[in-house]
């Protein structure tokens, strides 16, 4: 068969357009049950028990993953393994969610008869709304879809494509739920670029305080110290910060008076710079240089100085 680039483009973008208007229609079911289904999940102490057969459960298995790493445990469980020694990861406390398309599939009915059989509870995500899994189900939510985008309206595309998106949303809600927070999700992936940009804080790359001077310090003395402290010089009174002054400002200062020099940096400081402290997301901090174009910021503890950290050894350590 042959066919043009522009043809090919056509029919990925319909693909593309019929997923995404599958998913809006399954947003649009949304209702109470949505909401029953993340209160039994956040309620339940033990487990959450992925499960589906084919394609569904390889969306079980990012279902589970998806909700072990935002602070939910959950394992993935093959219904046919269930019923060869495999149901044994099953307690008494546990929650299951099964997906199925049509919810009829034979493979799963041993599983349901033994969900059933030790009260676990069991939250059906299936576009089969009357099928054997629903009506095993103690909530159910719609993952039907009209058709799928495999031209032959065989291959499960649309259908697994709402069912992740679905998983997705307990997952996202749930986390809300729970209380989960940025620091969590760290603690949940210290490896690798994501752990580093969760995990990082200021005190690991901030330097102890550099190139204070007095507020009454002469401009002369301020400009020595910008040229051998990375251009930020802290203007303090004993350890408490009184205000800054950068290259930046130096610049500023000399296209607009010539006589600067003999003048006290007290006159010249910026008395309300921006700052941080040492237990600041590094990530956040740079977010702040950036928008406010600095380069560097005093870390405080109250009003005490304690560091300096500079954007370039927050950008080297990984910070974003």
């Amino acid at each position: 068969m042959t066919t043009t680039r522009d043809a090919l483009v056509a029919e990925g973008r319909r693909v593309l357009e019929l997923e995404a208007a599958e998913v809006r229609a399954a947003a649009g079911r949304l209702d109470g049950a949505f909401a029953e289904a993340v209160e039994l999940l956040a309620t339940r102490r033990g487990r959450v028990i992925a499960s589906g057969v084919g394609k569904s459960g390889l969306i079980a298995r990012k279902l589970a993953a998806t909700l072990t790493s935002t602070g939910t445990p959950a394992t993935y469980l093959h219904p046919v393994d269930s019923l060869h020694g495999d149901l044994g990861i099953v307690g008494s406390h546990d929650v299951a969610i099964v997906l199925s398309k049509s919810g009829d599939s034979d493979d799963l009915m041993g599983l349901l008869a033994s969900l059933q059989r030790l009260a676990v509870p069991i939250i059906a995500i299936t576009g089969g709304t009357d099928s054997l899994l629903a009506r095993a189900a103690t909530v159910v939510l719609d993952a039907g879809v009209r058709e799928e985008a495999c031209p032959h309206d065989l291959a499960p595309t649309s259908s697994t494509t709402v069912a992740l998106a679905l998983g997705d949303a307990l997952a996202v809600v749930l986390l809300g739920a729970k209380g989960f927070r940025r620091e969590d999700f760290a603690a949940l992936h210290p490896g690798g670029s994501l752990g580093r940009k969760l995990l990082l804080r200021v005190r690991d790359v901030m330097l102890p305080p550099q190139g204070t001077v007095a507020p009454h310090a002469s401009m002369r003395d301020v400009v020595m110290t910008l040229a051998h402290h990375r251009g930020m010089a802290l203007v303090v009174e004993g350890e408490r910060l009184r205000g800054v002054f950068t290259a930046g400002d130096l610049t500023r200062l000399a296209q607009r008076d010539a006589d600067y020099l003999d003048r006290a940096v007290c006159d010249l400081m910026t008395p309300t710079p921006k700052t941080c402290v040492a237990d600041d997301a590094g990530a956040v901090v740079v977010g702040v240089m950036e928008r406010h174009g600095i380069m560097a910021l005093p870390v405080l503890e109250s009003e005490r100085v304690v560091g300096v950290v500079h954007l370039h050894d927050l950008l080297r350590a990984g910070a974003v």
